[in-house]
C-alpha cells in the first residue's frame, strides 16, 4: 500500500475541514519569520512542498510579499483551496517524493509536516533532493512529529479516517541533512493536537545548504 496516495485521498476528502482547522499556524509565526530572515535576497525563489491549503504560503506572503513562491501539493482540493487563500503564489500538483523532477533552483524550500507521510528512506530521499534544488546558502525548514520511528503507524481521526502516520526523531534527520551537506541552524519543538486529536511533539528544523 501507498502510505501518501492513501493520506492525499483522506485530505482531498476533508480539504475544508482542514483548512478551518489549520489556517491559524500562529504557534510557528517565530520559526516562519526566522526561516524569511535566513533568506535576505529581494525576490528569492521559494519551494513550498505539501502546501495544504495555504496556510503557511500566505503567512509567508504576509512577511515577504517579495517571495516569488511555487507551491504543491499532491491534493487537488487544497490546490484549489490554497489558490483562494493565498493569491500571488504559483501552485502546481505535486508529490513531495517527486520534487527531483523540478529544474528550477530556489533560494528556500519550505517543507511544514509532509515528513509524518514519508518513511525514513523516503524522508532521507527528500532531505537530498531538497539539498539538489537549493542555490548555496539556500535554507530548508522542515517541521514534523517527533517520536521512536518504531511508533509509527495507522492513526484514526475523530471523523474515522484512517492514515498512515510516520515520526521522525531529530537525530535521525540531523544525520540525513548534514549527509546531505547541511547544517542545522535552528531547532525547536512545540506540544500539538496531532491527526488524532492526541497531544504530539512537534520538531521544527531549519537547515542552510553549505
Amino acid at each position: 500500500m501507498d502510505h501518501i496516495l492513501s493520506a492525499a485521498e483522506v485530505f482531498n476528502k476533508n480539504a475544508a475541514l482542514y483548512q478551518q482547522k489549520y489556517m491559524n499556524v500562529e504557534p510557528y509565526h517565530a520559526s516562519f519569520d526566522l526561516f524569511c530572515q535566513h533568506i535576505p535576497q529581494e525576490n528569492a525563489a521559494i519551494l513550498e512542498i505539501g502546501c495544504g491549503p495555504g496556510n503557511v504560503t500566505r503567512y509567508l506572503r504576509d512577511r515577504r510579499p517579495d517571495f516569488r513562491i511555487l507551491a504543491t501539493d499532491i491534493a487537488p482540493n487544497m490546490l484549489e483551496l490554497a489558490r483562494v487563500n493565498s493569491p500571488g503564489a504559483t501552485f502546481e500538483p505535486m508529490d513531495a517524493r517527486d520534487i527531483s523532477h523540478i529544474s528550477q533552483q530556489f533560494n528556500g524550500i519550505m517543507c511544514g509536516f509532509c515528513l509524518p507521510y514519508l518513511n525514513q528512506e523516503e524522508a532521507a530521499k527528500l532531505i537530498a533532493d531538497a539539498a539538489d534544488r537549493l542555490l548555496p546558502g539556500g535554507v530548508l525548514y522542515l517541521s514534523t512529529m517527533e517520536d521512536d520511528y518504531e511508533k509509527s503507524g495507522v492513526v484514526t481521526s475523530s471523523a474515522g479516517d484512517k492514515v498512515y502516520m510516520y515520526y521522525h526523531p531529530a537525530a535521525a534527520l540531523t544525520t540525513d541533512l548534514e549527509n546531505s551537506g547541511f547544517e542545522v541552524i535552528f531547532t525547536d519543538r512545540k506540544q500539538y493536537p496531532g491527526f488524532d486529536g492526541n497531544m504530539t511533539t512537534d520538531l521544527l528544523l531549519l537547515a542552510r545548504k553549505k
